[in-house]
């Protein structure tokens, strides 16, 4: 399988070719432009005035062999040839040491060799330094009546200095140095794509506790942090998931229950009439209980969807709100409860049908939770850029850790709540007015009451 380590290590060492490539072909074109021909002149002044010496000091050729020799051992190869076949080699030996005919001819003929011609040889730098006859300047030397080819190139082992080595030394170094330190960076970086990787695996399998050993300040360091977020929602959502299948299926069992034992009851032809109303009566509530749960389920679910379609028209706050408490004037009178409210004149452009299940929540929560003789008060305030609508009670309140969980799906204060309600009328308010770009806030005191407080922000104040 080819891993990222891999293809990094691979990709380095394919950028370091390239450059060494690019590089090699730099210094050839720099040294061919501006370096050989400068060398190759040096070389000719050289072998000029090793000529002009034998020249000026008339040598015969018995002397001509050990004065070259001599020069030889100073770091220079020769090669001396003349018309009659005659050929001497001094210093070090060459390791090609044919010459082309006419290349001798045309030195004994009085014109100077430059060194190598072939268009392919000159293109790469390393054949100048590779230790062949051909890479010698030729000069003719006349001595007596005798003519010469003299054809002189520096020792190649002098060309390879001490320096050159520590150099060649060095580059060597730095690329191995560079290379070990590529494949530590290269570690360095796949170690938390790997530690990602693992805890991926074990989220796929519904493990929501891989414990990621990530410390890092940069790009990587900030995806495993986001990753660690992510983690915690996915738990936080994986308990509320389970949480949310316990409690339906409970919420579901218990009147399905209730149903099924007082419909067997029922089926007694001897069981009294007085009972068979009380039992009918207790079949029905749980009936309606249980067909108001599937309700809440159905719009809650519908409220998940990210494409919920929201269906805006112009809505007059005010009269929706006196509207829905009309609808709750039994319950009032019932419970013997008081209402009051202040209403500014108030117009939203927003979904009517949600808001009103809205309003029906608040207003069904402030009834069912206050007490005896109690009292609702409901304000709704046009600001310049805002409507704030509160719904206060003075019911039995919350505590600060109860209030904290209200809005959560399925949460009951006490048994109390568990008998009358579901546990979802104020998620759905909360996921309703969320959906509609609004907001809602608790104040309660326990034992004093609660006041839920919306605010939406105006169309094109938002």
């Amino acid at each position: 399988m080819r891993t990222l380590y891999r293809e990094f290590i691979s990709a380095t060492l394919l950028i370091l070719g390239i450059s060494v490539l690019i590089g090699f072909v730099l210094v050839n074109v720099v040294y061919l432009a501006f370096t050989k021909d400068e060398i190759a002149q040096q070389n000719v002044e050289v072998a000029k005035q090793i000529v002009h010496v034998l020249e000026e000091m008339h040598v015969s050729s018995h002397s001509l062999q050990p004065f070259l020799e001599s020069v030889g051992r100073l770091g220079y190869q020769m090669y001396l040839a003349n018309g009659s076949g005659d050929e001497y080699f001094f210093g070090e030996p060459f390791e090609h040491g044919r010459l082309p005919a006419r290349t001798l001819d045309q030195v004994l003929n009085g014109t100077p060799y430059m060194g190598k011609d072939n268009k392919w040889d000159q293109f790469w730098m390393m054949g100048h330094f590779s230790n062949d006859i051909r890479n010698t300047v030729g000069i003719p030397l006349q001595i007596g009546q005798e003519s010469y080819a003299l054809f002189v190139k520096p020792d190649s082992k002098t060309l390879f200095s001490d320096i050159h080595m520590m150099l060649a030394g060095f580059i060597l170094a730095v690329a191995v140095v560079s290379l070990l330190g590529v494949i530590k960076m290269t570690k360095r970086l796949i170690y938390p794509i790997s530690e990602l990787s693992e805890a991926t695996k074990a989220i796929t399998n519904d493990d929501f506790t891989y414990s990621l050993e990530i410390r890092r300040k940069d790009e990587l360091g900030q995806l495993a942090q986001n990753f660690l977020q992510m983690q915690q929602q996915l738990r936080h959502n994986d308990v509320a998931r389970k949480s949310f299948i316990s409690n339906v299926s409970h919420d579901f069992q218990s009147p399905l229950m209730n149903i099924q034992g007082y419909a067997d009851l029922l089926i007694n032809p001897d069981l009294p009439a007085k009972e068979r109303i009380q039992y009918a009566g207790i079949v029905n509530d749980e009936a309606k209980r249980l067909s108001n749960l599937t309700k809440q389920l159905l719009l809650i679910t519908s409220l998940d969807q990210s494409g919920y379609p929201v269906r805006k028209s112009l809505v007059r706050l005010d009269l929706q709100i006196k509207e829905s408490v009309k609808k709750h004037l039994w319950s009032l009178q019932d419970r013997n409860l008081t209402i009051s409210y202040k209403m500014d004149e108030a117009k939203l452009f927003s979904d009517r049908e949600l808001l009103g299940i809205v309003w029906d929540n608040l207003i069904t929560n402030a009834i069912k939770y206050n007490r005896p003789n109690g009292h609702i008060y409901i304000s709704c305030s046009n600001k310049k850029d805002k409507i704030i609508l509160a719904f206060e009670d003075t019911g039995i309140g919350l505590s600060e850790a109860s209030a904290e969980q209200v809005f959560d799906r399925f949460y009951r204060v006490d048994a109390t709540r568990k008998k009358d309600g579901t546990g979802l009328g104020l998620s759905i308010v909360k996921e309703i007015v969320t959906l509609l770009n609004g907001t809602i806030t608790l104040d309660s005191e326990l034992g004093k009451g609660t006041t839920f407080t919306v605010t939406f922000p105006k169309e094109g104040k938002d």
